[in-house]
């Protein structure tokens, strides 16, 4: 059994294609499994995955329903005892990045890295904090290009979502943080590269991902959303009176300690 499966999803990007493929093939630490799901590309994209056959475990090309049919299709064929993500276009931070890491994939149910993002050429590395809440997870998620899941979760917990377009990710990640209490641990490492151009990066997609992400919050989790909206209202009060030139004025003064 391998230790971790590999899985990368393409439609129609040879470039992105081969950007990731190249970064798996080349990692000094071979102990996976690589799986392709291609959905039926016409680019030359499956003409690439034939030439790279002898690196790859499994791969299909065929038409799916969704980005997240193509990667339930990985998840069913993986034989790791962990999947991670690596989708056409993202790849992995450098040739060691397995290789300096691999030692922390055990024990806890997700294990998530630090994202080097990329958006017209800028780099930064997108930190991820060590404890996971609600609060957190009800505005922002984990990164698949950089979080390793343990297969079995799938197995217990059920595939993605894939009457969702863009965030059953997400989905997966709050229900079994915040309801199913999984276990997890942040490695502070950088582990993989991903690029702003995708679904989820797209303006046009962020009205679908509120209205998506407000579904599974009011079918899922309604008895946290009002305590949600009430913290928010505590925030910016707080907030607002930081900014007062009299709390300022009291801080400085010694009468009122600062906050």
């Amino acid at each position: 059994m391998p230790k971790i499966t590999i899985i990368t999803i393409n439609y129609n990007n040879l470039g992105g294609l081969k950007r990731t493929v190249e970064s798996v093939v080349n990692q000094t630490w071979k102990d996976f499994e690589y799986i392709v799901i291609d959905g039926g590309s016409t680019d030359g994209s499956v003409g690439y995955i034939e030439s790279q056959t002898k690196y790859i475990d499994y791969w299909v090309s065929e038409p799916d329903k969704g980005i997240y049919n193509a990667m339930n299709k990985g998840i069913v064929k993986a034989k790791g005892d962990y999947v991670i993500f690596l989708n056409s276009g993202d790849h992995f931070f450098d040739n060691t990045a397995l290789d300096k890491n691999h030692s922390f994939i055990k024990a806890k149910d997700f294990i998530y890295f630090n994202l080097n993002i990329i958006d017209d050429s800028k780099s930064i590395i997108r930190k991820y904090p060590e404890k996971l809440s609600f609060s957190y997870l009800y505005n922002d998620t984990l990164p698949h290009p950089a979080t390793f899941i343990r297969r079995y979760l799938f197995e217990e917990k059920g595939l993605y979502d894939e009457s969702l377009k863009i965030v059953s990710d997400w989905k997966f990640f709050i229900e079994n943080i915040c309801k199913n209490n999984c276990s997890y641990l942040k490695v502070d490492e950088t582990l993989s590269t991903f690029y702003l151009d995708g679904l989820s990066s797209d303006m046009e997609n962020k009205s679908v991902i509120f209205s998506e992400k407000q579904f599974v919050l009011e079918s899922g989790f309604s008895a946290y959303i009002q305590d949600m909206i009430h913290l928010k209202e505590f925030e910016d009060v707080v907030s607002n009176l930081k900014k007062s030139k009299k709390i300022q004025l009291l801080i400085k003064l010694g009468l009122l300690s600062k906050f």
